[in-house]
């Protein structure tokens, strides 16, 4: 759950203020994946060495911090005027790396912030993305040899471990290439990681490697030539000297500002840059050498803007007010003539239509969207569905069969527990397929078919517009492979044409962000909140609860209504807010006499219900509504969620809470 950034410029002059904010820059970027600790490296000034010293010139110059990325920025700041750094020396070939932190391994303290050191004179230096989980065996080796570990993290082996190799190298061997050093220290690790390797031994060169985290190198050329033709394959970067900037991202949201050109590393691959060249090499723990691979660059299809908060106060009320966009470009292109076109599952059709059943594995809000989705997929296909949380699917390690279709949905297509459950599914022989916001995520590179749900950079922490995508996406899919049946033509037909029209019922419904700020108010000293839901908005209710949990940081639980009676019941009273999701539906009669039970025992309700419908649901007048358009039921939720998404997030501003980075959270979870 960390970032990791890196920057290296190449015959182009850059000073050391400006590389400094490239790298800032980056982290701040990055911050939604851990926000507790971060910190960088730079090199610094040429100065003579001591005839002792394990490498020409001077240290590099590491700073760590605890907190977030403006404490590092500060502390910087500082430490550079205390110590009379130049800001102003210019290089015309620097490499730079940079980290922030979500702890896993060491309270977050600047002894266990990234870079990791290797130890005096930081001879190698590295940042980390993801779990080693053989490091206490590690730990235990080199602290016989000798080593001293001043952190408490699982990193601290890592650069300890390059340097035990280096050293080793060079009394048996002499030389020893940066990539060789790497290659070793790889062949001892376990575990999922993403690294970024600096070493004054090693100067102006950066090496990046991966298995199991997200891994981006960003190419931008500075000779002017944009044409496209010179960075159509990486190769090209190997044999031109034209001066050029290069980055290493955990995400693509930290480079779209630099350059457009991209590469996803794939497991196992070792990016090795050096003298404005980029070599990739593919290791394979069973081969002494690794072989050298080729790989084409793509063009990221992102905006700047996307990355911005604009003209709103934080991003997770931009990105539930870019909602109606979102919607349309999830839609964009597949829905034409009444048919549904997904190119990324149509040669798996026939498969689909086939299996025995269909499984839904997901964590989070990304597992209450495929709930959502779990009663029209069964309604449209006839196919049986099931519902797995990842980690519990892999804890009981439960049964996937090969007739089976596991469908992951992961926002990030990083999330650690879902990227376990698909490697376990494949194992098992199911035709695996991919929901997920992220092009070039290791979910889409490792199932055989899926959906992207184009919903746009989402940056603040809780998500929300990827949530209502993947209902769309899952939606859309249902429709494809339903598409053969002629019983459920008529019903496919009123939801395509209900897909269409919702963005501008969900632009209707954004309306009533005052009148929830409204609501947000009255229940701003309430100490837990019931949402209670059934049918198509069960889902509903456990997301809206997530929500309020996730941000506002108040107790909340969605329920399923027909369980009320089997404990929850016993909760309510005059003081306690309960949310009763009850629009037109099927379900719609049993939710009425749920109100009616709840009014009974003096419950403090609060009922969304479709349009003109509140006298229906409760003729009193002694609940507060939430009225909302309505749409075909199968779409409801997408309307449902998002005045309790507006409740969440106004609700988190007035008790004074950070919105768009919630307390002890980040966004990707790529640990278990």
């Amino acid at each position: 759950m960390c970032g990791i950034f890196a920057y290296l410029n190449y015959n182009v002059s850059r000073e050391r203020r400006y590389i400094l904010e490239v790298l800032f820059n980056g982290l701040r970027r990055l911050e939604y994946r851990g926000y507790d600790s971060s910190g960088i490296a730079l090199d610094a000034d040429r100065a003579a060495s001591p005839s002792d010293a394990p490498y020409a010139g001077a240290p590099p110059l590491v700073y760590r911090q605890e907190g977030k990325i403006e404490n590092l920025v500060r502390s910087v700041y500082s430490e550079v005027d205390e110590k009379d750094v130049n800001l102003d020396a210019a290089f015309n070939v620097h490499a730079g790396i940079a980290h922030t932190r979500w702890a896993t391994h060491g309270v977050p303290a600047p002894r266990n912030s990234h870079p990791q050191s290797s130890g005096a004179g930081d001879e190698f230096l590295v940042v980390h993305n993801g779990i080693i989980t053989n490091y206490e065996v590690l730990k235990e080796t080199l602290t016989r040899h000798g080593f001293t570990f001043e952190s408490d993290t699982d990193t601290e082996v890592i650069p300890k471990l390059a340097k035990f190799v280096f050293d080793k190298s060079h009394d048996e061997e002499g030389d020893v290439t940066f990539s060789q050093v790497v290659m070793e220290v790889m062949r001892q690790l376990e575990g999922a990681y993403a690294l970024i390797f600096k070493s004054p031994h090693y100067p102006n060169e950066l090496i990046a490697c991966k298995r199991g985290s997200t891994l981006i190198l960003g190419v931008n050329e500075l000779s002017g030539q944009q044409n496209g033709k010179a960075f159509h394959d990486v190769k090209a970067l190997t044999t031109n000297g034209k001066p050029k900037e290069l980055f290493f991202s955990s995400d693509l949201c930290a480079i779209v500002e630099h350059t457009k050109n991209y590469l996803a590393l794939e497991d196992n691959e070792i990016v090795h840059i050096k003298d404005g060249s980029v070599s990739i090499l593919k290791f394979d723990p069973h081969k002494e050498k690794p072989a050298s691979v080729q790989r084409a660059l793509s063009v990221l299809e992102m905006e700047v803007e996307q990355i911005k908060k604009g003209n709103y106060d934080h991003f997770m009320q931009k990105e539930i007010h870019e909602q109606p966009h979102s919607l349309t470009t999830t839609m964009r292109g597949r829905l034409k003539d009444g048919e549904v076109l997904l190119g990324g599952l149509k040669e798996h059709l026939k498969t689909i239509r086939r299996c025995r059943r269909v499984v839904f594995i997901g964590c989070g809000t990304s597992y209450n969207a495929a709930l959502a989705a779990r009663p029209f997929v069964e309604e449209l296909t006839g196919i049986p569905v099931t519902m797995e949380v990842a980690s519990d699917l892999l804890d009981r390690q439960g049964p996937i069969y090969r007739e089976d279709t596991a469908v992951f949905v992961s926002q990030s297509g990083e999330t650690a527990d879902t990227l376990l459950a698909l490697d376990y599914a494949l194992e098992n022989g199911a035709l695996c397929v991919g929901i997920t916001n992220t092009v070039g995520s290791t979910l889409s590179r490792k199932t055989h078919c899926g959906v992207h749900i184009n919903a746009g950079c989402e940056i603040g922490v809780a998500s929300t517009k990827a949530y209502t995508s993947q209902i769309v996406a899952m939606a859309m899919m249902a429709l494809a492979i339903g598409s053969d049946q002629i019983s459920t033509h008529a019903r496919r037909n009123a939801i395509i044409s209900g897909l269409t029209s919702l963005p501008s019922f969900v632009s209707e419904v954004l309306k009533l962000d005052a009148e929830m700020k409204e609501l947000a108010s009255s229940l701003i000293d309430s100490e837990s909140l019931l949402v209670f839901g059934r049918g198509y908005n069960y889902a509903t209710a456990l997301e809206g609860a997530l929500k309020v949990k996730e941000v506002a940081l108040m107790h909340s639980e969605g329920m399923l209504a027909g369980e009320m009676k089997h404990g929850p019941l016993a909760l309510v009273d005059e003081n306690l807010p309960i949310i009763v999701i009850a629009t037109r539906d099927a379900c719609f009669s049993k939710q009425q006499s749920v109100i009616q039970q709840l009014l009974s025992r003096r419950g403090r309700l609060i009922v969304m219900c479709s349009k003109g419908d509140a006298s229906a649901v409760c003729s009193n007048g002694s609940c507060r509504f939430i009225e909302v358009p309505g749409v075909a039921d199968c779409l409801q939720p997408v309307i449902n969620i998002i005045p309790l998404q507006l409740l969440a997030y106004h609700l988190t501003v007035l008790r004074g809470f950070d919105v768009d980075q919630p307390r002890n959270l980040a966004k990707s979870v790529t640990t278990q």
